[in-house]
């Protein structure tokens, strides 16, 4: 039985899937998969732009006040930080990981002459480059490149989506994007693939040679891939939203002999020009029961210490609301890192200088590069600066 190409992506998703997870399948039971240096970095993308004054909040500025007279957050609804700051009343688990020490935060993180776009300033922040430059591959794809250079079959790194992120290709090597390893076993059961992985194919076609060894490859190891994670599975009960889905499927992959240390997941959209308060507070509500059940389950497992949630989005807000109860477009913004493994707690620098504008907009004090580059070093004990292209200092709290 002889199929094309169009034949064969055409029958079923798996076909798709083939596409995707070939290394992944295989690495799993090679020996040049790479071992794990004990740490884990979980990046949590809020796309569309998140608004940052009103997720920490400055409760005794009169000028965020005066500036939001719709939507700001009082102090007597948030909750409170320090005497100057409190988070978004949404994020209840947050404010617990801040009390017990396991979260901080920073403030003002940007770069310089920021780009108000969604697609060109998540470019910047996935790839790293600056805003006059233009790089097709990512900050962690090229850690992929650097860590796993040798590698016949990486899996340092996985994407919890359907799509890969220019944050997750590198120069040589790309990451893996899953959503569900039990899809991808229920699919290679289908009659039709377990016969064609059984069947000897000689080809002098280079593309059906492939397609026969790529989907061999999926229904002999898709089974042991869903033993595994089921093998590993959690106990807790995960929230039922999309990104409780992910962090379960993330907890389920730590716990196994995976030697993933980079996960990447996204939630949005909090691109909020109107209505702000509502949309907002509801992605941070599932953002945080989703965090609360993965935290306790990383802890009862011993494995919070060398785990670790990073955020961000690729831009702030205008610090003025809009017409619409909304914000618009803005630069810079905080990032959130939560762990049991941080050297420094709390909030790690000021909170935004709203005397100091640019146009009605933040000026950027942390470069977001000078993050990655700590987390790279410090967290991943990678080349930074190979991977960055040049030293961007680091700090402190890793």
């Amino acid at each position: 039985m002889i199929i094309n190409r169009k034949t064969f992506i055409r029958t079923s998703s798996l076909a798709a899937a083939s596409f995707l997870f070939p290394n992944f399948l295989s690495a799993l039971t090679l020996p040049e998969a790479i071992e794990m240096n004990g740490k884990t970095l979980i990046i949590l993308q809020l796309s569309g732009g998140n608004d940052g004054l009103n997720t920490i909040i400055p409760v005794k500025n009169d000028i965020y006040y005066g500036s939001r007279n719709q939507i700001s957050i009082k102090e007597d609804a948030a909750l409170l930080l320090t005497d100057e700051a409190a988070i978004n009343p949404s994020l209840k688990y947050f404010k617990n990981l801040y009390d017990n020490g396991e979260l901080a935060v920073m403030s003002n993180v940007g770069y310089p002459e920021p780009n108000k776009s969604h697609f060109r300033s998540m470019d910047i922040w996935q790839s790293a480059s600056g805003s006059n430059e233009f790089i097709n591959s990512g900050w962690l794809g090229r850690y992929l490149d650097e860590a796993c250079h040798d590698c016949t079959n990486p899996t340092q790194a996985i994407e919890v989506d359907d799509l890969l992120s220019l944050a997750m290709k590198g120069e040589n090597k790309k990451a893996i994007a899953l959503k569900d390893p039990k899809k991808l076993f229920d699919n290679s059961q289908e009659s039709l693939y377990k016969k064609l992985a059984v069947d000897n194919h000689d080809h002098d076609h280079d593309l059906a040679s492939y397609l026969y060894n790529t989907l061999g490859n999926t229904v002999n190891n898709s089974e042991y891939i869903f033993k595994e994670s089921k093998a590993k599975q959690t106990d807790k009960v995960y929230p039922a939203t999309q990104i409780g889905k992910d962090f379960k499927t993330i907890a389920s992959l730590i716990k196994s002999d995976i030697n993933t240390q980079v996960y990447y997941l996204s939630v949005g959209s909090f691109d909020t020009h109107t209505n702000q308060n509502q949309r907002q507070n509801q992605l941070f509500k599932t953002i945080d029961e989703a965090v609360e059940v993965f935290v306790k389950d990383m802890k009862e497992n011993g494995k919070f210490n060398d785990v670790m949630i990073m955020t961000f989005s690729e831009f702030g807000r205008r610090v003025a609301q809009n017409a619409s109860n909304g914000t618009d477009h803005g630069t810079a913004n905080q990032m959130f890192f939560i762990s049991g493994g941080l050297k420094k707690k709390g909030l790690l620098n000021p909170l935004p200088d709203l005397t100091k504008l640019n146009d009605g907009d933040l000026i950027y004090t942390e470069d977001f590069r000078k993050v990655y580059a700590t987390v790279l070093k410090r967290w991943l004990n990678t080349n930074d600066q190979k991977i960055l292209g040049k030293n961007n200092g680091y700090y402190d709290f890793i």
